[in-house]
């Protein structure tokens, strides 16, 4: 994937310092490769496995947005700690693969999970059509956007044209990127074109 780095996870947090995430992190056994700050976004990047006897990956950014971390927050009387969780780990051939509720497996959760006062809103997988199959309290948050790129929807004719078109999911990580506004480091996109 152009995007980032195989098989490597990144989380997007808004509502919490830098340090207070790498914090809750590396006390999970997943400590950050990378870690910045930019657009009242914080990130940090981690290789995509399984802590022993942990949360998953896409459930620890989850649980940042909950009752369990709210002293974390920067400001606790302010909106609800938001997280956005992306994998560029490739699509799982296990059998769970094609089920919406159900994670792939350990080492292939969901791609994109989007995260805000401790409740998953939106997540699925992306590339070659997955973006269909979308589940959590808001699934369709990015349902206009995804049309309007003919990602998902009855009429997609880039698909019909170019059956690779969006086969890493590129095209959907830039429309998440641009809903949440999230900084360009540690995402790689290029131009849209």
């Amino acid at each position: 994937m152009s995007w980032l780095a195989t098989n490597t996870f990144v989380t997007f947090v808004k509502g919490m310092t830098l340090p207070t995430v790498v914090s809750v992190y590396s006390e999970a056994g997943r400590p950050a490769q990378a870690s910045g700050e930019s657009s009242g976004w914080v990130w940090l990047t981690h290789e995509a496995y399984r802590a022993p006897h942990r949360s998953t990956a896409w459930e620890l950014a989850s649980g940042l947005t909950g009752f369990r971390h709210t002293h974390r927050a920067s400001d606790p009387g302010r909106v609800p700690v938001e997280s956005v969780f992306l994998a560029s780990t490739p699509a799982c051939a296990c059998p769970h693969g094609q089920n919406y509720m159900v994670p792939h497996c350990d080492e292939h959760p969901f791609q994109f999970a989007y995260s805000r006062g401790g409740f998953v809103q939106t997540y699925f997988n992306f590339g070659m059509r997955r973006e269909s199959r979308r589940a959590g309290g808001t699934p369709d948050l990015l349902v206009r956007e995804l049309l309007d790129a003919g990602i998902v929807g009855r009429d997609t004719p880039r698909y019909d044209a170019d059956p690779a078109f969006n086969a890493d999911g590129t095209h959907t990580v830039r429309i998440i990127a641009d809903h949440f506004g999230l900084p360009s480091p540690p995402l790689a996109l290029a131009p849209a074109g």
